[in-house]
């Protein structure tokens, strides 16, 4: 369990980086690859990237605030309820992200053997479902 925690470690400080090293904070490029990466159908509601992003809702909201000033994303109504806002990628953010994507593939692709290996053999180790032992 340790060996994958640090291969996931590596690969988030990586990430953290990169995000930096674009002029953005981390949070930033995550709430873009949530927006992104929303499954078709889930709009991107402060509620759903509040849970993607596994942060409170006013977290959310002050998160957008700050990328809707760095010309991130933008926020939109939602036709279907008014009550409920949602939030785009501008131009500027698409490009972004497309950029802070690939390096972050080129990384996975680098520490994948190792994350591979790791969860593996974590695998390995967990006891089988239904099988739990009850410490007899």
């Amino acid at each position: 369990m340790a060996e994958f925690r640090h291969q996931v470690r590596c690969f988030l400080r990586f990430s953290e980086l990169e995000a930096r090293r674009a002029g953005i904070q981390p949070q930033q490029y995550l709430l873009m690859l949530a927006v992104k990466g929303l499954a078709p159908g889930v709009k991107p509601t402060i509620r759903t990237l509040s849970e993607r992003l596994q942060i409170e809702h006013h977290s959310t909201v002050e998160l957008v605030d700050r990328s809707m000033e760095r010309g991130l994303v933008v926020r939109q109504g939602n036709p279907g309820d008014r009550r409920h806002v949602m939030v785009g990628l501008t131009a500027a953010g698409e490009k972004l992200l497309r950029r802070l994507a690939l390096r972050h593939r080129r990384e996975l692709r680098s520490l994948g053997v190792a994350m591979r290996r790791a969860l593996t053999e974590l695998v390995k180790t967990l006891p089988q479902p239904g099988k739990i032992s009850r410490g007899r």
